[in-house]
């Protein structure tokens, strides 16, 4: 028999205790963070959607191999261990681990990226795109047009469009092109899965000019049980057989374990090139650490492969897709816009659309995500024109970015439904007062990746 509740699939054994804060030690909380939610300390959280990338409960297995690790310098049993998983998921035939995602794509853009290359993209998240411009590439997001509406469900809004990809190499020409990228899910999109058939299409795409092609792994379980779900000819599969073959169309992959890997710290490069692998180690060793750790404790090493086994788990998958559509569903439902249908990692508040009164360079989403934490406590992330903004290139004028999103991202094991269920309340109460909100400007910044450090003051 079948029940409609889909429960968590583990047992809780050890809890956190959380601090529960006043509205008005939030209010002075974010005057001294200069109204930037990543300057605001932990402890002063209630709950904390800032980011699903290293905040995921490990289990019990995984604390068992942290006691296993081995930690000798060269040849670590770990990695081998580490190695051996990587192998069986995403089947490349060279695995350098580092010690998060934005290592592994900065090793990679260093060798491939020259000033004046084009590297696209379904959508670039901001390390990648800020890797990519700091060596003076350029990094071009080909969405599919269905992403362009935010409101209207589409199963596959992370696919990447094939035509303008044909287009852009037509243009710059596929020697200015050193590698092809699909980010799995897409991200700045909404958390929105890729098809097979798109991934497959793009690969075609990128053989036929001879450009190498690359998968952004971070989100790859989820993507693949999107597949499972929602494409035909794959109900039958099991996560880890459709995962094993999107990568069979690819090159190569960068990958953040702190994902989907379900682990506190940890990534990897992975490529079938033995040229560019050599090269990729010898950076590494430079900058990181010895091939056979990367950066990385053995016992990291032991939790990051053990979690890329568990996240293949059907049960599992389930309790994550339903557990954040759980959130999307209840908002939408009293008409707060999201981007839909909602995404595999985390719900995704369409600001422009809820506060039409406050101009995209005012920051609507900032706004949202102000008001979140002065009136409950939860800690959410703008993914507009805070983040993504670019400049003219004559003019020096910001541009915002194509939509201004608040996203609410969910970390892994972490939150029960009541927890949820107080998320859904205070984004409703944010809600009622949408009229009441104002923008903001930025008082300081960075030249790059600004949004984790500038600083805010409301209009």
């Amino acid at each position: 028999m079948t029940f409609r509740t889909i429960i968590e699939p583990f047992r809780i054994k050890v809890v956190e205790p959380i601090r529960l804060t006043t509205q008005a030690e939030r209010e002075a909380i974010l005057c001294d963070a200069h109204y930037n939610l990543f300057l605001v300390r932990a402890d002063d959280v209630i709950i904390d959607l800032l980011t699903d990338s290293g905040t995921s409960a490990m289990s019990s297995e995984q604390w068992a191999g942290v006691m296993r690790g081995d930690e000798s310098y060269a040849g670590s049993r770990s990695y081998y261990f580490f190695e051996e998983t990587v192998r069986e998921i995403f089947g490349f035939r060279h695995v350098i681990p580092v010690h998060q995602g934005r290592a592994a794509e900065r090793i990679l853009f260093s060798l491939v990226c020259k000033p004046g290359c084009v590297i696209p993209n379904n959508t670039h998240f901001d390390t990648t795109r800020a890797n990519i411009e700091y060596l003076g590439g350029r990094a071009v997001d080909l969405p599919c047009p269905e992403l362009s509406d935010t409101a209207t469900p589409h199963p596959f809004k992370g696919n990447m469009d094939t035509d303008a990809l044909e287009r852009l190499i037509a243009e710059v020409g596929a020697e200015n092109i050193p590698l092809v990228m699909m980010t799995l899910t897409n991200n700045s999109g909404g958390g929105q899965p890729a098809s097979m058939a798109n991934i497959r299409a793009v690969s075609q795409i990128c053989r036929k000019h001879g450009i190498p092609f690359y998968i952004d792994a971070c989100r790859f379980a989820e993507n693949a049980y999107f597949i499972k779900h929602r494409e035909p000819g794959y109900a039958d599969k099991t996560p880890l057989e459709i995962a094993r073959e999107m990568f069979s169309y690819a090159d190569g992959c960068t990958m953040s374990a702190k994902k989907d890997g379900l682990a506190n710290i940890g990534g990897f490069l992975c490529t079938n090139d033995d040229a560019l692998a050599q090269q990729e180690r010898e950076l590494l060793i430079l900058t990181e650490g010895f091939p056979t750790y990367g950066g990385l404790a053995g016992r990291d090493l032991e939790a990051m492969a053990i979690g890329l086994r568990e996240v293949l788990d059907e049960h599992y998958l389930q309790y994550r897709i339903r557990s954040t559509s759980y959130l999307g569903e209840h908002i939408a439902r009293e008409g707060v816009p999201i981007v839909q249908p909602p995404g595999g990692h985390a719900i995704y508040i369409d600001a422009g659309r809820m506060l039409p009164h406050i101009p995209p360079l005012q920051y609507p989403g900032q706004s949202v995500v102000v008001e979140l934490y002065r009136l409950g406590g939860v800690r959410s992330c703008e993914i507009g024109s805070v983040m993504f903004a670019q400049r003219d290139a004559e003019t020096g004028a910001e541009q915002p970015a194509p939509r201004e999103l608040v996203r609410l991202a969910i970390p892994r094991r972490v939150y029960t439904q009541s927890h949820v269920d107080y998320v859904v309340e205070v984004i409703l109460e944010v809600y009622r007062r949408r009229e009441q909100l104002r923008g903001y400007r930025i008082t300081w910044q960075t030249p790059f990746l600004r949004h984790f450090s500038c600083h805010f003051e409301p209009l």
